[in-house]
């Protein structure tokens, strides 16, 4: 049986380890972990701003994306919700259109430091954006 979902936890959890895989150069196994710490951050902000989820945590079907295609849904859910105070700490560019979680099982020498910074800056913005939240009293 899984464990209950939390997405604030989750996401500062990611954050954390694809920086010790930044810096140790794991730049493959980072780049996923951006992702879906991006993914996971955007996610609690929507719970918080009334997306609804399953007992489990699981988001209603049309959120239940990932990172790349997440994006945008966010800013039109935020926007609509009194949030868009939060898609200012956003890159005005999705950072994550290149992303995809089935690129973990792709190899080690198709990603670089080059290829993985923006996916860690976009990451970094949700960061941002979530500590906001939580100084809101939001989360």
């Amino acid at each position: 049986m899984p464990f209950p979902a939390d997405s604030v936890d989750a996401h500062f959890r990611d954050w954390g380890d694809a920086e010790l895989l930044f810096t140790n150069g794991r730049w493959a196994n980072a780049d996923q972990m951006y992702g879906f710490s991006a993914e996971c951050g955007m996610k609690a902000v929507m719970v918080a701003l009334g997306m609804r989820i399953s007992p489990s945590g699981t988001p209603d079907r049309q959120y239940r994306k990932h990172i790349q295609d997440l994006w945008a849904l966010f800013c039109t859910f935020v926007s609509g919700r009194n949030g868009s105070r939060y898609l200012g700490f956003l890159p005005s560019a999705p950072p994550f259109v290149n992303w995809s979680h089935h690129n973990r099982y792709a190899a080690d020498s198709h990603f670089s430091e080059n290829s993985t910074q923006p996916h860690r800056v976009g990451a970094e913005c949700v960061v941002r954006m979530v500590r906001a939240a939580k100084q809101d009293n939001l989360l």
